[in-house]
């Protein structure tokens, strides 16, 4: 049942977004949907929880709108959301109330600058409190006054009209508490505007496949984490799958370089329900200017940019987080950089798992004296996973998973796993659950299966020179069948054999036509 109520609001909230689609592109209509989504929750959850505080009055927040003691009201009223929600919002700034006001008498009525008010207001309700960093600028990419909208103020108005009588036609069923129908419906609606976005889509969204293993990966074995930290965190959905694993988390933190998709995950953080004291995301470069430097986390995830650019500086070499290795990966490619970061804030019963390129298991220079030092000096490295190639957005590269820990149960070896021929083709590839399960289950048994995974030491590790790339482990030759070519010979002479008869056919009805033969 919820499933399927799951899949008609994912459709309809779909249906909603082709309103937009055709009058600007991908990433402009996404950042509007999402956001007006976003509002209409906002103004759903305030409802609810202002009906409930003036419950003992017997009033309705509605009420409010008329009522002599108004503004006595509200004070009370925006004192306990901010503490509880984080935010305020006025019985006549709710999104029923502008779409309403929108579509008075059936006629579309201009509420483009009251609609710009609400949600700045949204916004500066916060300031000087608790959550003010968590709803700073969160609606800045939703430009009004943008051309993309319509050549006039009434095109636009008349857009934003029809969009928002749609939506407000939908229930969200905030009530129901028991499943999060709303946010997977968001994460569905992020993921659909991921799958048409081409190379941009790896900025802000990690297939669910993908996401799943990471997620099982560092929560084998426990129920509840103290913390969970992606340093490029994108829409945050790495980090929320991280959640569904687990019966509780202690807090989520992340960072995120892009202002929008650092809007976006702080958005979907909050679509999920988690808590704005639960959540710390900052909008900096993780590798330049680390945001949660002093703390330590128990799970990490990660899919950072693949083989990105850094500045590589000298000056690094002085910062705790690769000074021990003596060397720095190159300028251009970060992968062990963000390796390097997320070990030095992995908690001592802490697991990290993090989808790199393949290069990072063989290439040398810099980056083979960083692997030789996490395996031989630290024993950092607990096992390696090597994906299907195509199963990323904007990107047909095979890749792998780093599954890292600093206190290992296996001290003298090293899982290797080759899962590289496990999936469903497709225009993009993608794991089914049984592909998802079969890595899970090595993985917690940690059992070797004939050409798929092998239990390395680490002495075969370093006769391989510290080079990991995964066929120098799981033997994936496949023997070929025994040909007989007395058999081959025997086949082919009687091939002939039916040749020649149908050659005399041929010929024979040639003959009856009084036609030359064709050979």
């Amino acid at each position: 049942m919820a499933d399927d109520k799951k899949q008609q609001l994912e459709q309809k909230l779909w249906n909603i977004a082709d309103t937009l689609r055709g009058k600007m592109d991908a990433d402009d209509f996404r950042d509007y949907i999402l956001g007006f989504i976003f509002y209409k929750y906002l103004s759903e959850k305030m409802d609810t929880y202002a009906n409930l505080i003036l419950k003992p009055d017997k009033l309705k927040y509605e009420d409010l709108l008329k009522h002599k003691q108004r503004r006595l009201y509200l004070k009370e009223v925006k004192e306990a959301a901010l503490d509880k929600l984080g935010y305020f919002l006025e019985p006549d700034e709710l999104f029923s109330e502008l779409a309403r006001r929108g579509n008075a008498e059936g006629k579309s009525k201009f509420i483009l600058d009251d609609l710009t008010k609400v949600l700045t207001h949204i916004e500066q309700s916060t300031m000087g409190s608790e959550s003010e960093e968590d709803f700073g600028n969160l609606f800045e990419d939703l430009d009004l006054t943008s051309s993309k909208l319509g050549k006039t103020e009434t095109a636009k108005n008349e857009l934003i009209v029809k969009v928002l009588s749609h939506l407000n036609e939908i229930d969200f069923d905030l009530q129901n508490t028991t499943s999060d129908v709303l946010g997977d419906a968001y994460e569905y609606l992020i993921g659909k505007f991921a799958s048409g976005a081409g190379k941009k889509a790896g900025e802000f969204y990690t297939p669910q496949q993908v996401s799943s293993v990471l997620a099982r990966l560092v929560t084998v074995g426990k129920t509840k984490l103290k913390s969970v930290y992606d340093p490029t965190c994108g829409s945050g959905s790495l980090l929320l799958r991280v959640a569904k694993e687990v019966k509780e988390v202690g807090g989520f933190f992340g960072q995120e370089s892009n202002p929008t998709t650092y809007n976006l995950c702080r958005m979907n953080m909050i679509m999920h329900d988690v808590h704005y004291k639960k959540f710390d995301i900052k909008n900096e470069d993780t590798l330049e200017r680390p945001q949660h430097i002093d703390k330590s986390f128990e799970a990490i995830v990660a899919n950072p940019p693949f083989s990105a650019e850094w500045s590589a500086s000298p000056l690094f070499m002085s910062d705790d987080r690769y000074a021990p290795y003596g060397r720095l990966a190159p300028k251009g490619t970060a992968d062990f950089a963000f390796v390097q970061h997320m070990i030095h804030q992995l908690a001592d019963n802490g697991t990290m798992a993090c989808v790199l390129p393949h290069g990072v298991l063989f290439r040398g220079g810099a980056e083979g004296h960083i692997r030789e030092y996490l395996i031989k000096e630290k024993n950092y490295l607990d096992a390696v996973i090597g994906l299907p190639a195509n199963i990323f957005y904007g990107t047909t590269i095979p890749t792998c998973i780093l599954v890292l820990k600093k206190k290992r149960e296996h001290k003298d070896n090293v899982l290797f796993i080759n899962a590289s021929q496990y999936f469903e083709r497709g225009t993009q590839n993608i794991l089914r659950p049984s592909d998802i399960n079969k890595i899970l289950e090595t993985f917690k048994d940690r059992k070797e299966i004939e050409s798929y995974s092998k239990i390395s030491s680490l002495a075969e590790i370093a006769d391989n020179q510290y080079n990991l790339n995964i066929p120098r482990y799981v033997n994936t030759f496949e023997e070929e069948e025994t040909i007989d070519l007395k058999e081959v010979s025997k086949h082919l002479k009687n091939l002939e054999k039916n040749l020649q008869k149908a050659d005399n056919e041929i010929a024979k009805f040639c003959k009856e036509l009084k036609i030359d033969t064709p050979f």
